[in-house]
């Protein structure tokens, strides 16, 4: 119990200091937010408890699917905030990328992976 609050707590840091270091400099916040750095963190996370090599590498394997469908938001989050303001564009972004995570559901189904 005491390494899942660790784990909360390392991983909480990380996201405020984040988010603390765009208020000053959003271009820096950008590419910190953009860098895996969660990945990696989780990675360590599986590793240090023991799970399987083959675990840790499907992990990769589904995260790197997943980033295909949340790439679009990312383009057109900056058109939607614009346009409709911060929570219609959280909303819309959202809608979005669930309809981007059925196609590449659909998709990769024909190359033998299973997101859903």
């Amino acid at each position: 119990m005491s390494f899942f609050i660790i784990k909360i707590f390392i991983t909480a840091i990380l996201i405020v200091s984040i988010s603390e270091i765009a208020k000053f400099n959003d271009r820096l916040g950008g590419i910190i937010g953009a860098m895996p750095i969660t990945t990696f963190l989780i990675l360590f996370w599986l590793y240090y408890e023991n799970s399987s090599l083959e675990k840790i590498s499907n992990h990769m394997s589904y995260t790197l699917l997943y980033v295909i469908p949340t790439l679009p938001m990312f383009i057109t989050f900056p058109y939607f905030i614009n346009k409709f303001g911060f929570y219609i564009s959280i909303i819309l972004s959202i809608i979005l990328t669930i309809l981007f995570v059925i196609i590449v559901h659909i998709i990769s189904k024909k190359f033998g992976y299973k997101l859903i």
